[in-house]
Order: structure tokens, then sequence, then C-alpha cells
């Protein structure tokens, strides 16, 4: 594709597996509120409610390693297909929860299942940012273009997937939202089965395992970076401020619960629209694309000021406050900006950097760090507001974008 331009049948691939990861991503979204604001509802603390994604985090670290070395030696479409009927099995057995089983059995069950979710998250992600490396145009900024637009539209979809969670635990309650988003999953995984495109390698026998430890230096530190840059949101996006938020808006009723539940789905779901909104029109944001790396540093101190921000104000006003609620809105949906920036050049560099022949084994040590970064988010977020409150679990996040500014201040070329 020296043109510059795709081919038909690339571009219907890459169709193909944009419309599987927006199904995907829509259940993701969806599955982690209705996680999130079921148990909190049935009285679960802040870190018992981080230790139910802990394990969804653990296996997208060993997913993403071993799923880049499968998707070398199986081929892509293998681990995208497996990732969707993985996600179908994680929802149909969520659906088989006692409420009868006390916290600690009810905990072990839904992080096992939680688990099994998270692998399916991060074959179906693999999958897809590969493919876009291997199909999309050469020349004009087309690599740029295309994995800002997968991994924007992503976004937008999973933040659809935060308020269809909320709306259905309010309507249809747990069992039965899980029963409809596997059944939906089911049928789109059928169709794009039955219509995907010929475009997609097959995979080769050689391909050895220890090959997924990458030897690029840039790869290395991008990787470090995007550890602390997603602990860094995850701190306070996963258990902080959504309890937060539960504690301003909801009065104990049942109807004030789940006015709340709709509530705070609705500024889950337009933080990560935003997002990825933001995300899609980077390759427009930034003009110049010979400095990418300086501005994956740059962008990430600018970030830095705005959770630093926060926590002064958190440390001058008491908790809750009316003025603190509505600076953090304002915020955090700022912050989402300005991460939607650094998160779309480093889904860039590590593309950039990677060869084709070893796209997939690149890819899957990035998004392993990746998911070291979300779990140390995770765990930190349940952590830090139990102990500090709002301002421990922004001071936090504000550190963790500083050392994230740092690792990417080391990519050269």
């Amino acid at each position: 594709m020296s043109d510059g331009t795709a081919r038909p049948e690339g571009l219907s691939a890459y169709i193909a597996v944009t419309a599987a990861y927006w199904a995907f991503m829509l259940t993701d979204g969806a599955l982690r509120m209705l996680v999130l604001l079921h148990f909190h509802g049935l009285g679960f603390s802040p870190v018992q409610l981080a230790y139910l994604f802990i394990l969804y985090e653990i296996a997208g670290m060993v997913t993403n390693l071993a799923a880049g070395w499968i998707a070398a030696r199986f081929g892509l479409t293998s681990t995208l297909y497996a990732g969707l009927s993985l996600q179908v099995v994680a929802l149909l057995a969520l659906t088989q929860l006692d409420p009868a089983w006390g916290v600690t059995a009810s905990v072990i069950f839904v992080m096992a299942v939680q688990g099994a979710s998270g692998v399916a998250k991060d074959l179906a992600k693999m999958s897809s940012k590969s493919a876009v490396k291997l199909l999309a145009p050469s020349e004009d900024g087309g690599l740029f273009r295309w994995v800002a637009l997968l991994t924007g539209s992503k976004n937008a979809v999973k933040g659809l997937g935060f308020l269809l969670g909320a709306a259905l635990l309010a309507t249809l309650g747990f069992t039965w939202a899980l029963g409809v988003m596997a059944a939906v999953l089911l049928v789109i995984l059928i169709a794009v089965a039955l219509a995907m495109p010929p475009g997609l390698p097959t995979g080769k026998k050689g391909a050895k395992f220890s090959e997924v430890f990458s030897k690029s230096s840039n790869i290395n530190w991008l990787s470090l970076s995007r550890v602390f840059l997603f602990g860094a949101r995850d701190v306070w996006f996963v258990v902080g401020i959504p309890i937060y938020f539960y504690a301003v808006l909801s009065d104990g009723s049942e109807a004030g619960n789940r006015t709340a539940f709709f509530l705070i789905g609705t500024f889950m779901a337009l933080w990560i629209i935003l997002y990825g909104a933001v995300q899609a029109s980077a390759p427009k944001l930034l003009k110049s694309r010979d400095d990418l790396g300086v501005a994956a540093r740059n962008w990430a101190w600018g970030l830095a000021l705005v959770p630093a921000g926060l926590t002064l104000l958190a440390l001058i006003l008491p908790s809750p406050h009316p003025v603190l609620t509505t600076a953090l809105v304002v915020g955090l949906l700022g912050f989402g900006a300005i991460f939607a920036v650094n998160s779309a050049l480093h889904s860039y560099l590590i593309l950039a950097f990677t060869k084709s022949e070893r796209v997939t084994m690149d890819v899957g040590f990035y998004y392993m760090a990746n998911a070291g970064g979300r779990l140390l988010g995770t765990l930190l977020s349940g952590l830090t507001y139990q102990l500090g409150g709002l301002a421990l679990m922004l001071a936090t996040a504000a550190a963790m974008v500083v050392a994230s500014a740092l690792a990417a201040g080391k990519l050269r070329g």
C-alpha cells in the first residue's frame, strides 16, 4: 500500500475488526458499571470493590504476553473470535451468582469471572490494534489516522456501555441485564465471523514465545510510560469517584439509589465518550508528526496539572462539598480530554516503533504494560480512597502522571 491508500479488502477487514471490537467494548463497559454499582449497593467497601477487578487486570497482563505469541502462531482472527466467545461465557457465568452466598464466596466468584472477562478483553484488543498496523495505508499519516479512529471510536462505544450498564441495572436488574448482553454479543460474533473478509495473517508456526519480550528501548520506555499513564486514570476512575458521586447523589431510598446509578453511569459514559472523541481527533490536533515522542512527554506534563489542582481543592474543602463536586466534574472531563491525546500518541507510537513481522508480540508486550498500569491503579483506587479520601487518591494520580512524563522523555526517534 505504498500509494498511501487502503486496498478494498484491507478496508473491509478493518471495518469488520472495528465492528467486532465495538461490540466487545460495549459489553465491557456495561459489565464494569453493572458490577461496580450492584456490589456497592450490596454494601461492599472500596477495597472489596477493587478486589473484584484485580484478577481482571492480572489476567490482562498474562493474556497480552501470551496473546501476542498466539496471534503470531495461529492468526489474528483466531484471537479475535476467542476473545468475543470468552466474553459471552463470562457474562453467562455471572448470571449464576447466588445472592445467598456470603461476601467471601461472592468476591471469589466474581473475581474469577472478571478474570475470564479480562482475558477476553485483551485477546480482542491485541487482535484489533495489531490489525491496524497491517491494514492501514502506509503514507500521509494513514497509520495515525486509522489507529486514532479505532481507539477513539472504541472508547466512545465503551462510554455508551457505562451508560447502558447503569440503565440496564436500573430497569432489568443484574441477572437479566447480563443475559441480554450475552445474547446480543453472541449474535454479533456470529455475524462478524461469517462476514470477515480475507486480509489478516493466518500465523506462522515458527513463532517463539521468548520473542514477545522487546529488545527495543523505545518500546520499553513507552510501555513504562503507559503503566503510569493508565494507573493515573484508574486510581480515581475505578472505585473512588463513582463511590464519591454515589454518596453525593443517593438519599438511601430505592428510588434514590436507582437515580444515583443512572447519573453516575451517565457521567462515566460522557467521560469515556469525550475521551474517545478527542482521541479520534488527535491527528488533527497535532500538526507535526515529526516529534510525537516529545509531544507525548509534553502532553503528560500538562495532564499532571489537573489532578494536582484537584488535590489542592480537596485538601481545602470538606468532602462532600458542592464546589468540590462541580470542580471534580469539570476537572475530570478536562483530564479526559488531555488524557485522550496522551493515549492516542501512545497508541500510534507503539505501532510506529514496531515492525510488521513482530507487531502482535510488541503490541502484546505493550498492552501487558497497559494492564499492569490498570492493575496498579485499581489496587490504589480502593486503597487510597479508603485511607485518605479524595485528596490522597488525586495526589496519587498526579504523581503517576509525572512518572509517565519522565518515562516518555526517554523516547528517541
